[in-house]
């Protein structure tokens, strides 16, 4: 399974778990009121009936963001019958496409969704019973969502490609008007110093400036700079390497050197720039955009106690086990010692230290919580994917993207972005290919 639909997965979750949240025993009985259900529309020979519209009506409705203006009832229950058709006119495409859930592949999604809400498989089953939805057709559910998300990544997500090209129109966009110091640059420059003593007179200057200007004509002219920084440059190296400086950041150079390299590029040579030391010709070597840039990213240093979870050691038994250590660590135990006594990850030897984390880089369930917590706080158990931990936050800090990883950002939000698009196209083509028959309105 890929990354991405593993994502997919966890959109799953969260749209299912709807369907055991408060008010779903009180929909069912509202629907149960009525004498008789019927169909308000045939999708490909399939039909919905008004309580299937109701309850998705319903589902709709929790969703809503608290403080948001609430749409009418109307424009509710006309998003639920669209929506109806749209997952319809899915599922007999993903069976027209031979693509089929097996019973474990649900398993697998219904540990993930009772480990999103923190609870076990069996207490998850008894929310959904307890709300009046059964267990099979809870299953039955998740299966068509499952079917549903392994349509759209085939067809939709596997299209949605992101060239080097289209990241570098996007950054070239991102940059334009902004001043140059926003983009850092690294720069190689090589140097040949014409030294002026401090006892030189006004004509002596005078004469090793017009030095300086004959040895700039003749680099300029395309005599090898480094020979000619061998021959005259009297810095201390004596012109050593060509009197090449290094690849380093602009920051590094002095203000002098940058102010007259800035408008110059790749293998251009300045006039001769004064300081203090003498006459400087300078030759850029190379100017490249700098390998850091100014983003920041907040990074967290954490560790963690693991107790994995199996036939050996319940869910329940580990949480208990954990609450224990979070007692000892909060009567003066060493969390490290803990850890090294107890957990069950490579990360014990050290005390649980997970080292420095970038934003992505644990399960979501595991960042979720560490994210809430500040320096110092521990964790309450909590399971995911690998077992039962004990989170502690360290520290935390701000480091800056290196281009790389900038590019990756990049990359991922145009991918998502192009995903919307197509998934949007794909949807209206497979309900235009599709039968509808509207009958009686939903009420």
């Amino acid at each position: 399974m890929t990354k991405f639909f593993a994502l997919n997965i966890g959109m799953i979750a969260s749209f299912l778990v709807a369907l055991i949240g408060p008010g779903m025993a009180q929909a069912q009985s509202n629907l149960k009121s009525r004498s008789v259900d019927y169909i308000v529309a045939v999708v490909n020979s399939e039909p919905i009936t008004n309580n299937e519209v109701q309850n998705l009506k319903l589902r709709l409705e929790k969703q809503l963001q608290p403080g948001t203006a609430a749409p009418s009832a109307q424009v509710l229950t006309q998003q639920a019958l669209d929506q109806l058709i749209n997952e319809k006119a899915q599922l007999q495409q993903a069976r027209d496409n031979g693509i089929r859930i097996d019973d474990t592949e649900v398993d697998q999604t219904e540990l993930n969704i009772a480990r999103q809400n923190q609870v076990s498989k069996e207490e998850l089953y008894k929310r959904i019973v307890s709300e009046g939805l059964s267990v099979s057709a809870f299953r039955e559910q998740l299966r068509n969502q499952l079917m549903i998300s392994r349509l759209r990544e085939r067809d939709v997500d596997n299209r949605a490609r992101i060239s080097d090209t289209d990241i570098a129109q996007y950054l070239q966009s991102q940059q334009a008007g902004k001043p140059v110091a926003s983009s850092p640059v690294d720069i190689n420059l090589a140097m040949i110093l014409i030294a002026v003593p401090e006892s030189s007179s006004e004509q002596e200057a005078a004469e090793l400036k017009i030095k300086a200007q004959q040895i700039a004509q003749r680099a300029k002219r395309g005599e090898s700079f480094a020979a000619l920084a061998q021959a005259f440059s009297q810095a201390p190296d004596k012109g050593a390497n060509g009197g090449e400086m290094g690849l380093r950041t602009a920051d590094r150079y002095p203000t002098l050197f940058i102010d007259s390299t800035q408008n110059l590029n790749k293998g251009e040579v300045s006039d001769p720039v004064r300081s203090g030391a003498g006459f400087h010709i300078l030759k850029v070597l190379d100017k490249k955009q700098s390998e850091m840039s100014s983003t920041l990213i907040l990074q967290t240093r954490a560790r963690h106690i693991l107790l994995r979870t199996g036939s050996e050691l319940s869910e329940a038994a580990a949480r208990n086990r954990l609450v224990t250590y979070k007692q000892r660590v909060q009567t003066g135990t060493d969390f490290a010692d803990l850890a090294r006594q107890f957990s069950q990850d490579g990360s014990a030897s050290a005390g649980g230290d997970l080292g420095w984390a970038s934003p992505g880089q644990f399960v979501p369930e595991f960042e979720e919580v560490m994210a809430r917590l500040q320096p110092g706080q521990i964790s309450d158990p909590l399971i995911s994917r690998f077992g039962a931990h004990l989170i502690q936050v360290m520290e935390r800090r701000e480091v800056p993207l290196s281009v790389r990883e900038q590019r990756e950002m990049v990359r991922t939000q145009l991918r998502e972005k192009k995903i919307e698009e197509l998934y949007s196209a794909w949807v209206e083509e497979l309900r235009g290919r599709a039968y509808v028959e509207l009958r009686d309105p939903p009420q």
